[in-house]
């Protein structure tokens, strides 16, 4: 099994970043798992998981949840940069960043690393590992546009939140689970979340 970093920021979307999880751990993949302070917020807001109190309560709390074995999932405050992710010695198969805010798009695109997620990032840049985006923001801006393209320039993945209709979703969960899966299938990961086109 493999290990993944996943970072979740501070825009509307948690629904996306949990499904994501749950699909990772059921799977026996290990995580690295950074959460920024307005996205523990919106993941309280958008899934009713509630994470407070220290990095061990935090992590105490997602194992729990997710139903993870011991040591599967690893947990970082975003103001700890002495993680193991902050260092491009340890070994992770891609980060992912869901979803991904336009204020951490705009680090990621120009190097700016001042706290836990952006920096992982970088390093999954500079050791040129996979990077998986989940940019959640409408309209888009030139701005939002240029920064999307200079991550796409240096091979970041990007997977914008926008759900599908072909395979006829009857629930928010059908659409929350087609982002989910087509995230997966950029990591390399097996799954069937979602219906496939002429499948």
């Amino acid at each position: 099994m493999a290990t993944y970093t996943v970072a979740i920021t501070g825009a509307s979307g948690a629904p996306y970043a949990h499904r994501l999880l749950q699909a990772l751990i059921k799977g026996g993949h290990s995580v690295y798992l950074t959460i920024s302070g307005d996205g523990l917020s919106i993941m309280n807001d958008e899934t009713n998981l509630l994470l407070k109190g220290t990095e061990t309560d935090i992590q105490h709390a997602l194992e729990k949840h997710f139903e993870a074995k011991e040591g599967q999932i690893a947990y970082f405050d975003e103001s700890y940069m002495y993680a193991p992710i902050a260092s491009g010695s340890v070994k992770v198969d891609a980060m992912v960043v869901i979803p991904c805010s336009m204020k951490t798009l705009a680090s990621m695109a120009n190097g700016f690393a001042s706290n836990l997620i952006e920096r992982a990032a970088d390093v999954t840049l500079k050791e040129k590992r996979k990077l998986i985006i989940v940019p959640r923001e409408t309209p888009l801006s030139a701005i939002h546009l240029r920064n999307m393209l200079a991550l796409a320039e240096l091979g970041c993945h990007i997977i914008p939140a926008m759900p599908a209709f072909y395979h006829h979703p009857k629930r928010i969960s059908d659409m929350v689970d087609f982002i989910a899966g087509r995230v997966l299938d950029s990591m390399g990961i097996e799954n069937d979340l979602s219906p496939r086109w002429g499948i």
